[in-house]
């Protein structure tokens, strides 16, 4: 009687553990696939990616937003940047290199997050560096050059 009583118990245990795993596993998939912006990776303009991000190529400059990167960087294949801004309500962040292959390099959402976004990028040649902050359902930019002088993307 206990042999089979824990053999249910465990068979119960093992099914719960499978329900469990597959409702998250497919959780997950459809949380990255709402959230995949396919289009705006793979454009080859800094327009299209905001196009394919946000909707929209219009900004606004904003003194808000402080890139700090490099004025010029020895090797482009780790340029460390970091962007604050001051901006309320701030929702994501991009950062876009005019003349690398496929501009889009990141964007984050920041619900609910402090306004700070670090990274090392990769950059083919010397190019402004665009930090796009979507803040209050308005986009702003910032922009700073970084003279590359060893390409980090093929080159």
């Amino acid at each position: 009687m206990i042999d089979t009583q824990r053999r249910t118990l465990l068979k119960g245990v093992l099914g719960a553990v499978v329900i469990a795993v597959t409702g998250g596993i497919g959780f997950l998939k459809r949380a990255l696939a709402a959230e995949w912006p396919k289009d705006a990776f793979a454009a080859k303009t800094v327009e299209d990616a905001l196009k394919g991000l946000y909707g929209t190529a219009q900004t606004s400059a904003s003194g808000s937003i402080k890139i700090k990167a490099p004025l010029q960087a020895e090797n482009g294949a780790v340029v460390p940047i970091s962007v604050t801004t001051t901006l309320p309500s701030v929702q994501s962040m991009a950062i876009l290199v005019d003349k690398n292959p496929t501009p889009l390099i990141a964007q984050v959402n920041l619900i609910g997050s402090d306004s700070f976004f670090s990274a090392r990028i990769k950059m083919g040649a010397t190019s402004d560096v665009y930090c796009v902050v979507k803040s209050g359902g308005k986009l702003y930019s910032a922009k700073q050059n970084v003279k590359v002088t060893v390409g980090g993307c093929g080159g």
